[in-house]
């Protein structure tokens, strides 16, 4: 219990003396929290604030009738969720796209930056600029990889001055002639609004200068935020944070109008493919169908066919149902075929046409798909290369449902052709029924049922190329706005809070760094604190305060000072310690020393000496600094060439009355200086005439 008491007595006198340490300089920490408060309100104040910008849109999904078969089946919901999850995200990694962005920045010309300067920070204009700069042609090597910059002065509504620093002094010129500089030709124009003071911005700079496409392009794309508010909704949030509101607002807006184009435009792509393959099929059934009707007007006129006697017309009439059956089969086979024809006339990189008729919905959907996969593929090499794993992915993909399409196609080939085989069977039993019919008429029949097939096709065809055309002439937009781009009055940046409380805790921080590592190189006795700390065995029996400039540094009589009071605590305490050491025949001996030079030996000794002497007692103050003698500062000019301690130990007939000077500020007091500076001081010092100097000198004082 008692160990137990120690310890946490020693901790808390630790916690103690830690914190003193810092509070004894509180005024570093005043200074700290002043000087981080001041640098952080100046960079609010002279920063560029940002505001934020949002948009809403609903991205609107391919309808995929597979999925919605799918969506039936409780166990494959989860399956269903991460395909729309699926397309969110490449919807969002086109809307992000470095193409779209850069179409974005090339159409409102957001390269340009102009920007007013002013004494200590400068505003971009953007609404509010007098003149707009076109850029006409560029040398080589500056549209794409450099920057040119330059400063615009208004002078008139007429004029204008010109200057690149460092490379084109201000020259006048008129707006709308084109000026030729070091990266090309410009020409300025100016703005016809109303609302622009002309009259301010005159003699003030304007910088212009103009960035590369693609370069601003990453910029902004960096600064985009485009977040699908949830795994389930369609809804797409685009912010944008930037200076100018305006700027960011007209960004996000044009960037919602570039992708609905975009989107239109692949939508166009499948329904100009679709078209054109189907005046490519027209084409051929339009010639096949005038073949027939010619051969069928000349089979006529040769076996002079009128009419079709009243059996057969009985037994065509009971077998119209299964013509049309049959006419139905060889329509699907003919389309199958046909598709099948141009799959394999095709590289994976075509679009298939799609809505073309056939009557399995299973491969309408692939083809659908496949379309949507191909042109994914497409925009995603406008960024990146073919060895992208996900453009890899993409062609994996794509030839898996190639080869799924062109199977699916043969096997309801296959499915047609058995059909028509049992067709064909059926008509032969037909045939037999009709066998004592002429066969001139079985013939005329035949060509008739080709010409209706023929017919037949060529109808269904135009019906499809109509819907093709109705497709390609009406495309819907794909993202519909909910919200359009608006800018928020609250600044984002630079945050107020979170840079005062930065500045705040630096300002706290910072000296408590200084004031650490200062304690912790400090390898100085500051206080008795610190020798007690380190050497508690140590009796201590006195303390002096440290003096400034200017104040009395020896103890003088009567004087009430805290270093004289100081001095006489000391005397007090020496002669306590002399009581068990009293010697009737000899003075007693005190030896005042230190590590190093300056440290206060001097300064110490003589107004202990001083002290001593105020009681009435004989003191005698003698140098023994024989390395670096200082105590000589403490007597007049006149003395301080005596003869000292070195003199008589090396000279022998040198007597110790002829070293002993009195002292102006004691009568008791005498002194003997330490001499001159001898070549081997310690070699000295061990001499015979050291111990009986100070044996002799014992003997005269009570205190040396």
């Amino acid at each position: 219990m008692e160990q137990r008491d120690l310890n946490q007595s020693f901790f808390n006198s630790t916690i103690r003396e830690v914190l003193n340490s810092y509070l004894k300089k509180w005024y570093w920490f005043a200074l700290g929290l002043m000087v981080f408060l001041a640098l952080g309100h100046l960079y609010i104040r002279y920063s560029t604030p940002l505001y934020q910008t949002k948009a809403s849109v609903i991205v609107k999904e391919e309808k995929s009738t597979t999925m919605a078969e799918l969506s039936a089946f409780g166990n494959l919901g989860g399956l269903l969720r991460r395909f729309n999850r699926n397309q969110m995200q490449d919807e969002i990694a086109v809307l992000k796209s470095r193409r779209l962005i850069s179409a974005v920045i090339d159409k409102l010309a957001l390269n340009v930056r102009y920007e007013s300067l002013g004494s200590i920070k400068t505003t971009e204009l953007y609404e509010s600029r007098p003149f707009e700069v076109q850029f006409m042609e560029f040398n080589s090597g500056y549209e794409n990889g450099r920057s040119p910059k330059f400063l615009i002065s208004l002078i008139s509504p007429e004029e204008y001055s010109l200057e690149i620093p460092g490379r084109h002094g201000p020259e006048t010129y008129s707006y709308g002639i084109p000026v030729d500089l070091y990266f090309g030709k410009i020409t300025l124009i100016p703005t016809v609004d109303t609302s622009i003071d002309y009259e301010r911005l005159k003699g003030t700079q304007i910088s212009v200068k103009y960035s590369n496409i693609e370069k601003m392009a990453q910029a902004y794309q960096q600064n985009l935020e485009v977040l699908n508010d949830g795994a389930s909704s369609n809804v797409v949030t685009i912010a944008l944070s930037s200076s100018v509101r305006a700027k960011a607002e007209d960004f996000i807006n044009e960037l919602i109008f570039e992708y609905n184009q975009d989107a239109i435009s692949d939508q166009s792509q499948v329904a100009k493919k679709t078209s054109d393959f189907i005046d490519q099929r027209l084409e051929i059934i339009t010639r096949e169908l005038d073949s027939v009707e010619i051969g069928k007007q000349e089979f006529k006129s040769q076996n002079r066919l009128t009419n079709i006697e009243a059996e057969a017309q009985l037994i065509l009439e009971n077998a119209s149902e299964f013509e049309k059956r049959q006419y139905n089969v060889t329509t699907q086979l003919e389309l199958a075929n046909s598709m099948i024809e141009y799959l394999e006339g095709s590289t994976s990189n075509d679009l298939l046409p799609s809505n073309i008729g056939l009557a399995t919905e299973g491969v309408s959907e692939q083809i659908n798909n496949y379309n949507q996969l191909i042109l994914s593929r497409n925009k995603l090499l406008k960024n990146s290369t073919a060895r992208n794993p996900v453009v890899v992915n993409i062609n994996n993909q794509i030839e898996d449902i190639r080869l799924s399409i062109k199977s699916s196609l043969e096997n309801h080939t296959n499915s047609l052709k058995l059909s028509l085989r049992d067709l064909n069977f059926q008509e032969s039993q037909l045939n037999s029924k009709l066998s004592k019919v002429p066969s001139n008429e079985r013939i005329f029949r035949g060509i008739e049922r080709q010409q209706n097939i023929k017919e037949q096709l060529y109808l269904f065809l135009l019906q499809q190329r109509e819907q093709a055309n109705i497709s390609l002439a009406i495309t819907a937009s794909k993202a519909k706005v909910v919200d359009a781009a608006i800018s928020s009055d609250k600044i984002v940046y630079p945050n107020k809070k979170t840079i005062y409380l930065g500045a705040f805790v630096l300002g706290l921080f910072v000296p408590f760094v200084f004031v650490y590592f200062q304690d912790l190189l400090d390898n100085k006795v500051n206080s008795r604190t610190d020798v007690e700390k380190y050497l508690p065995d140590i009796s201590l029996i006195g303390e002096f305060p440290k003096l400034k400039r200017g104040d009395d540094q020896l103890v003088e009589l009567n004087d009430r000072s805290i270093l004289a009071e100081s001095f006489r605590i000391l005397r007090t305490n020496l002669q306590y310690l002399f009581i068990n050491n009293l010697k009737a025949d000899r003075g007693h001996t005190i030896f005042v020393t230190s590590t190093i030079k300056g440290e206060g030996k001097t300064f110490v000794a003589f107004n202990l000496a001083l002290t001593l002497a105020l009681t009435g007692k004989r003191v005698v103050l003698i140098g023994g600094d024989i390395r670096n003698p200082q105590l000589q500062r403490y007597l007049p000019k006149e003395e301080r060439q005596r003869k000292g301690l070195t003199e008589y130990i090396v000279d022998k007939d040198t007597t110790i009355d002829e070293l002993i000077g009195g002292s102006l500020n004691n009568k008791h007091l005498d002194i003997i200086l330490s001499g001159a500076v001898p070549p081997n001081p310690a070699e000295l010092l061990m001499e015979q005439r050291t111990e009986s100097f100070f044996k002799e000198i014992a003997t005269r004082y009570d205190y040396v």
